[in-house]
C-alpha cells in the first residue's frame, strides 16, 4: 500500500469486512484519517482527452511532447506529466516507421459497428493446389482466389465492391505487407475511407474476420481437393453464396442476407410511414448486423 488510493481501498475493507470505525482502521493501518476522507476535486479528463486524440489524428508522427505543446497553444491549462498519462492511456504511441513508406490507418480504439457498411475487414486466408501451389483467399462481401493478391489487386477489388455495393466508413486489416503498401496508401488518400491496422500479434481485435476465416476454412477448404485456380474459384464463390444465402447464422437463424433485408425493410417503413416516430435505436439493431462485416 504505497499509493493514497490503495490505503484509503484498504481502509475502506476494513470497516466493511470487520465493522471497524474509521478511527481505528485508520490506526490499524498507519494511514491519516484526512488521507482516507479526501475527496479529489480535479476536473475530469473527458474534454483534454478528445482534443488530445483529435490532435493525433491531424499529427500522426507527433509525440506527447509537441501534442503537449499544442494543446498549451489553445488554451489548455495542463503540464506535460498529465498529457504524457493520457498519451499513454490512450494508447496513442507513435509507431516505428519501417524500411519503405507504408500506409498508416488511424490510431484510436475502434467502435462497435452498428449498422450496415460501417466496418469491413480484410484478412488473408491461403490453401494449396493439388500440385503444391498455394493461392490465397479474401472476404469482403466478396472472395478473391488467385496464386498472388498485390497491393495494387487489392486496391481494384474494393473499388469494385465499392461500385456494387456501397462505400465502408472504415475498413480493418493487419499490418502484411499488401495492406500497408503504396497502392492502398494511395487509395485511402483518394478516397478518404478511414483505414484502421490492428496492434502487430492482436488478431483479436480484427475478431469478425478471424472468426469468418476460421469458418471457411472448417466447412470449404478443409473439405475440397482444388485442382486449379479455376476450379477454387468455383467452389469457393459457391461457398460465399452458400453463407450468405442458406447457411444458419447467430441471429436467430436467419441468414445474413436475410438480416441485410430485414433491416433494410425495416428502415423504408420508418422513413415512409413512421415520419414522426425515431428510428430504431443502434443498440435495438447494431446485433443484426455484424454479421453483415
Amino acid at each position: 500500500m504505497v499509493t493514497p488510493a490503495a490505503r484509503r481501498e484498504a481502509a475502506a475493507h476494513l470497516r466493511s469486512a470487520y465493522e471497524m470505525s474509521e478511527r481505528r482502521a485508520c490506526r490499524v493501518l498507519g494511514v491519516d484519517r484526512a488521507s482516507v476522507r479526501y475527496q479529489a476535486a480535479r476536473p475530469g479528463d473527458g474534454v483534454l482527452r478528445d482534443r488530445l486524440k483529435a490532435l493525433v489524428q491531424e499529427r500522426r508522427r507527433f509525440g506527447y511532447r509537441r501534442l503537449h505543446v499544442l494543446l498549451r497553444r489553445e488554451g489548455h491549462a495542463v503540464n506535460r506529466k498529465r498529457v504524457q498519462r493520457l498519451y499513454r492511456e490512450e494508447k496513442l504511441s507513435v509507431r516505428r516507421r519501417g524500411g519503405r513508406k507504408r500506409a498508416m490507418g488511424t490510431r484510436r480504439p475502434l467502435e462497435t459497428p452498428l449498422g450496415a457498411n460501417q466496418r469491413w475487414s480484410l484478412d488473408f486466408v491461403s490453401d494449396q493446389l493439388t500440385d503444391g501451389r498455394r493461392f490465397r483467399t479474401r472476404e469482403a462481401l466478396s472472395l478473391v482466389v488467385d496464386t498472388s493478391i498485390s497491393g495494387q489487386r487489392l486496391a481494384r477489388e474494393l473499388d469494385k465492391l465499392i461500385a456494387r455495393r456501397s462505400r465502408s466508413a472504415v475498413i480493418v486489416s493487419d499490418n502484411g505487407t499488401e495492406m500497408t503498401s503504396r497502392a492502398i496508401l494511395e487509395r485511402t488518400n483518394r478516397t478518404g475511407v478511414a483505414w484502421h491496422y490492428v496492434a502487430p500479434g492482436r488478431p483479436q481485435q480484427n475478431g469478425f474476420v478471424e472468426s469468418f476465416n476460421g469458418r471457411l476454412r472448417d466447412e470449404c477448404l478443409n473439405e475440397e481437393v482444388f485442382a486449379s485456380t479455376a476450379g477454387a474459384r468455383t467452389v469457393i464463390e459457391r461457398s460465399r453464396t452458400d453463407y450468405n444465402h442458406v447457411r444458419p447464422s447467430a441471429h436467430g437463424g436467419l441468414t445474413p442476407e436475410a438480416v441485410r433485408l430485414n433491416l433494410a425493410a425495416s428502415r423504408l417503413r420508418n422513413v415512409t410511414s413512421c415520419a414522426g416516430r425515431p428510428l430504431p435505436s443502434a443498440q435495438q439493431i447494431g446485433h443484426q448486423t455484424l454479421g453483415l462485416s
